[in-house]
C-alpha cells in the first residue's frame, strides 16, 4: 500500500512518521523548503511516546511516485482548494482519500473535486507543534486517527481497512470506525466549544473554569453544539457528551485549541470552518446560539485586523 501525505508539519508529520517507522510506504507531499530541511536533517518527532529521527521520502509534486493507494488530507481548512490541486495528480481511479479536518463542509469540496466515492471520513485527535527548527513535537498522551465509510453500515473496502491496519501497527490509536459521521460530528460538538472559548476567554480550559461563571458559560456553549448537530440528525450520545464534558470541565486542564495558539501568534484561524458551520447550522435549524455568536464575531473582528495590518506592511 503506498500512501501519500499531505505536509509534513505537526500532524502529518506525526502520524506519517509514526506510519514510516512502522514499515508503511509513506511519500510527503511538501514545499521545496520543507523537502529540503527533510533531506537534510530528517523528519524528527520528540513524544512522550518515544523519540524518532527518520530518513523519509519526501516529494514536491503529487504526481511523483502516483499514482497512489491512499493520501492523507491534514491540511488547514483555509488551504483546502491549493490542497486539493496539490493532490490531484496523486489521485488515481482507485485512490482513496482521508481528510482529517475539523466540520464538515470540506467534505462537499471534496466530493466535487474527486468524486464521493474517493471520499471516506476522518477523525484526527492529538496535541503536536511544529518547533521553529522543524522537529514535530507531540504534546499530548493520546494520538489517534479514525476512518470509515461515510455511508453507515457499508463494509470498509481493502485498502481502508488495510490503513488501519497501518495505523494500529504504528502504535496510532483510532482505526476503522463503523460510523465516523457520527464521529465528525462529536468532534466538531467538543472543538466547537474549545474553541470558542479558549479563543475568546485568551486561556485554556483551566483558567477559564476558575473564573466565576466560566464553567456555566462553557456548559452552555457545549448546548449549544449538540443541538446543532441533533438537528443535523447527528445528536451525541450520552457517552459522547460525558467525553466531551471530561476534557472541556477538567479542573486545572492546560488544554486549548490549537486556534488559539494561532490567533496568539497573529496567524490565520479557521474560524469560518469550525464555528461559522456551526452557526449556519444555527440558523438553518432556528437554533440560538448566542455564545458561538459572540465567538464568531470575535473571530472575523480579529482576521478583519490582521488582514488591514498584513496590507499596510507589504
Amino acid at each position: 500500500m503506498k500512501v501519500l501525505i499531505l505536509g509534513a508539519g505537526a500532524l502529518g508529520g506525526y502520524f506519517g512518521g509514526r506510519l514510516h517507522q512502522a514499515g508503511t510506504d509513506v511519500t510527503f507531499l511538501v514545499r521545496a523548503a520543507r523537502a529540503e530541511k527533510l533531506r537534510a536533517d530528517g523528519l524528527r518527532i520528540k513524544s512522550p511516546k518515544g523519540d524518532a529521527a527518520l530518513t523519509v521520502k519526501a516529494v514536491g509534486d503529487g504526481a511523483q511516485g502516483g499514482p497512489y493507494d491512499l493520501v492523507l488530507l491534514s491540511c488547514k481548512a483555509y488551504d483546502l482548494d491549493s490542497a486539493m490541486d496539490a493532490i490531484a495528480p496523486a489521485v488515481g481511479g482507485d485512490t482513496v482519500v482521508v481528510p482529517v479536518l475539523n466540520g464538515m463542509q470540506h467534505l462537499d469540496a471534496l466530493d466535487a473535486r474527486f468524486g464521493r466515492d474517493h471520499v471516506v471520513g476522518g477523525v484526527a485527535r492529538i496535541g503536536a507543534t511544529l518547533a521553529p527548527d522543524g522537529t514535530v513535537v507531540h504534546t499530548s498522551p493520546f494520538a489517534a486517527v479514525s476512518l470509515g465509510e461515510r455511508d453507515k453500515g457499508r463494509a470498509p473496502r481493502p485498502v481502508v481497512a488495510a490503513f488501519a491496519e497501518a495505523l494500529t501497527r504504528a502504535g496510532i490509536d483510532g482505526g476503522l470506525h463503523t460510523d465516523i459521521v457520527q464521529d465528525m460530528w462529536d468532534k466538531w460538538v467538543m472543538l466547537g466549544t474549545l474553541a470558542s472559548m479558549t479563543c475568546v476567554m485568551r486561556g485554556p480550559v483551566g483558567d477559564i473554569l476558575a473564573a466565576n461563571d466560566g464553567e456555566a458559560i462553557v456548559r452552555e456553549t457545549i448546548e449549544e453544539c449538540r443541538r446543532i448537530a441533533a438537528a443535523a440528525g447527528y445528536e451525541p450520545s450520552a457517552g459522547g457528551i460525558k467525553t466531551v464534558e471530561s476534557i472541556l470541565l477538567a479542573r486545572g486542564s492546560m488544554f486549548a485549541a490549537s486556534m488559539l495558539y494561532d490567533l496568539e501568534r497573529g496567524g490565520q484561524v479557521e474560524a469560518d470552518h469550525i464555528i461559522g458551520g456551526l452557526l449556519a447550522g444555527a440558523r438553518t435549524a432556528g437554533i440560538a446560539a448566542p455564545n458561538l455568536r459572540f465567538a464568531y464575531a470575535h473571530l472575523q473582528a480579529y482576521e478583519r485586523r490582521r488582514a488591514r495590518e498584513n496590507m499596510s506592511d507589504a
